[in-house]
């Protein structure tokens, strides 16, 4: 029994990551110190209006390779407004009439106190960790007015 107990644990804990919203972007849906259930999920699987959450890109550039371990790295949330192949919302700065390219998704934050797509164009893919799956905690007291 304690045998397939253990199985499943380690099953979850490659599938499922905790992480801690930091910063007003998903207001009111999430605040800041609220954390989260996420599913891992490859980037390609994703649908339009998900939450996800991603690595941050790191002096303004996005990484390639595989994704850091959950703890070594800065994470994001947003909402998954447009997937490959889609429209670009007016929002985001593109041509008229643009799609979004493959391998690319637009995320836009639900509060108005959000960079997201419409600041730093299209999110790589490979770069989601998962989908939110629920919240785990809601964070104590007002919501902290932090990075977004």
């Amino acid at each position: 029994m304690f045998g397939v107990l253990a199985g499943a644990l380690a099953v979850a804990r490659r599938r499922f990551v905790v992480v801690q919203v930091t910063g007003p972007s998903m207001e009111p849906a999430y605040r800041s110190g609220d954390r989260v259930l996420v599913r891992r999920v490859a980037g390609s699987k994703l649908g339009r209006g998900q939450v996800v959450v991603f690595e941050a890109a790191a002096g303004g550039r996005w990484r390639t390779g595989p994704l850091p371990a959950p703890k070594d790295a800065k994470w994001l949330i947003k909402r998954v407004a447009a997937l490959p192949g889609d429209p670009v919302p007016p929002a985001v700065n593109a041509p008229e009439g643009a799609l979004v390219p493959a391998g690319r998704l637009v995320v836009i934050g639900d509060g108005p106190l959000s960079a997201d797509s419409r600041h730093w164009g299209y999110l790589p893919a490979d770069r989601v960790l998962g989908v939110v799956v629920r919240r785990l905690s809601p964070a104590p007291g007002p919501a902290a007015p932090e990075g977004s």
